[in-house]
């Protein structure tokens, strides 16, 4: 077949994005352009890729198993411009980075700093669900990524770089607010507000319950720790969050993080990458960069709000 790797590149946007004009507004190309690439694909390839719905694509079963022989030659071409780079002992390029939700309350800060000892780094910083930033690593879209929990769906390298610590989080005006240590068993019939199931704090909510063979009275799931927040800071129940996301509303008195027993339950922060992933010069540095520096900007960025 003949095909370039930029109508491979037009092609793999369409299938992410589901739209042509989508794509183009991605690729800065017009959406006839678009249009006219995937049609030349899909030629070369002889079968019909997408199903076109008015404006909407899906791929076909034949655009299925070609999306995935596409994302890997993108792969390889992007480790070949990688390594042109590595072997000019350069660090420059793209770094691209995913980050759970937990972690905007400080990464992009950590961002800032390692910018100004990298200005030729051009970074990009996507926010996901663990389930979304699985698919990251296993599509090649992302270099590193900063979260709780590492992935189980997808071989990676994971290194621990600062403490996690889970605590229970209320309302000053909730009636357990006055006790000074509350005993875990005196959390069964207290009303909580949790992330979804799929969420690394969940998952340490439930390593907690576990410890203490306590059953919760769930009252509301969300899927934003924000939400949480508000939704405890207005005394609607209880929760169990990252303290790393709760400085600016336990500074301001809006929520407090009473003393109880078993808690903090204490996980890491881990920087990811995948494990057949060959990190470029700057996707390295930023790695190392983290797991010197990253308690420590942790820690002060803590310090900063409080005070």
């Amino acid at each position: 077949m003949n095909i370039t790797f930029r109508q491979l590149k037009v092609f793999s946007e369409v299938a992410r994005l589901n739209s042509v004009v989508r794509a183009s507004e991605a690729l800065h190309l017009t959406p006839p352009a678009v249009s006219l690439q995937v049609k030349s694909i899909e030629k070369e390839v002889g079968h019909t890729l997408f199903d076109r719905a008015g404006k909407r694509m899906t791929l076909t079963v034949a655009g299925e198993y070609f999306v995935v022989h596409a994302r890997r030659l993108l792969a390889g071409l992007k480790e070949a411009d990688e390594a042109m780079l590595r072997f000019d002992n350069l660090e420059s390029g793209h770094l691209n980075i995913a980050m759970v939700s937990a972690a905007k309350y400080f990464l992009p800060h950590m961002l800032s700093k390692f910018h100004k000892e990298h200005p030729s780094v051009d970074i990009r910083l996507k926010l996901g669900s663990r389930d979304q930033i699985d698919e990251m690593l296993i599509n090649n879209e992302v270099d590193l990524c900063l979260m709780g929990r590492p992935p189980r769906k997808v071989p990676v390298v994971a290194q621990a770089f600062a403490e996690h610590p889970h605590v229970l989080v209320m309302s000053p005006k909730h009636e357990l607010a006055r006790i000074d240590f509350i005993p875990a068993n005196a959390l069964v019939n207290v009303s909580f507000i949790v992330r979804e199931t799929t969420s690394g704090t969940r998952s340490a909510f439930q390593e907690f319950l576990d410890q203490h063979q306590l059953q919760p009275n769930i009252t509301m799931e969300m899927g934003s720790s924000e939400a949480i927040k508000q939704a405890v800071i207005a005394n609607m129940g209880v929760s169990f969050l990252s303290q790393h996301i709760l400085a600016q509303e336990c500074a301001n008195g809006s929520l407090i993080v009473p003393k109880v027993e078993g808690l903090p339950l204490m996980r890491h922060w881990h920087i990811v990458s995948a494990a057949s992933k060959q990190l470029s010069p700057a996707a390295s540095a930023f790695r190392q960069f983290v797991l010197k520096d990253g308690e420590a900007h942790i820690d002060d960025m803590q310090l900063q709000v409080k005070a």
